[in-house]
This record gives structure tokens, sequence and C-alpha cells, in this order.
């Protein structure tokens, strides 16, 4: 399950992608839009700026914007961001792997096999879903 902070990553994503042409959005306006209290969305903005996904500007028509194209910017991105991880067991994590102390052959194992398959079911639908898609 995705966290809040990770699911308001996502609606203020879509939102600057809808506003993508038009140039930035001030917070108050995505947070009242989106729903996301506003100190929240703060730090989440700037954790995506940080990441070299958001710019920002100050002034009379300032606010954030997406540095690249909405078709440029994958689920996948955003989820790793702000998760890390997106196995469901430790033993089908290609990052934070950790052996399951449950079994004694994990290639035969029917489980963790199950698992992988929903891992990269998973991984390639958010890897192919932009943006754009969500617009």
């Amino acid at each position: 399950m995705l966290t809040q902070k990770t699911r308001y990553a996502i609606l203020a994503m879509v939102r600057l992608a809808k506003e993508f042409e038009k140039g930035t959005l001030m917070i108050s306006k995505i947070a009242e839009s989106e729903k996301i209290p506003k100190r929240f969305l703060e730090s989440i903005l700037l954790e995506l700026k940080k990441n070299g996904y958001l710019d920002s500007k100050i002034g009379k028509k300032g606010g954030y914007f997406l540095i690249k194209k909405p078709q440029e910017v994958n689920l996948l991105e955003i989820v790793r961001l702000f998760e890390g991880t997106i196995a469901m067991l430790p033993c089908t994590s290609e990052k934070y792997y950790q052996r399951c102390e449950h079994c004694k052959d994990e290639e035969a194992c029917k489980i963790r096999h199950t698992f992988n398959n929903i891992r990269d079911y998973t991984f390639k639908t958010m890897a192919d879903t932009s943006l754009a898609a969500l617009i």
C-alpha cells in the first residue's frame, strides 16, 4: 500500500502536468484543488524539486512547474522516490533483498515466485504509465 505522502505526490504531479503548458502553479492552488494539507504539500514539492522533477519561481506569477514534459515522467519514478522499494516481501526486493527465514529453497518457493510476478507486473505497469496518461 502506498503511503499518504506518495499518494499526495502523485496527485500534485498530475495537477502540475495538467498545467504544464500554462506555466507555474501556486502551492495554495494545488493544495486546495487536490485537498492536500498545505504544509505537507510544501515538503513533498521540495523533495520533488530536490530530485529534479520540479522547479519554482518566486513573485507575482510564481509557483511550481514540471521541468520535464508529462510524458517523460512515469509513476514508477515518483513511487520509488517516496517509497523506496515496491516489493511486497523482502525476499522479492531487488534493491533491499533479505533472505526468507522460512524458505529452504527460494528458487523452488511458489510464494516467492508469485510475488516476484506481482512485483514485475506492478513495476512494468507503473513504468509504462506517464503523467500524461493520467491527465
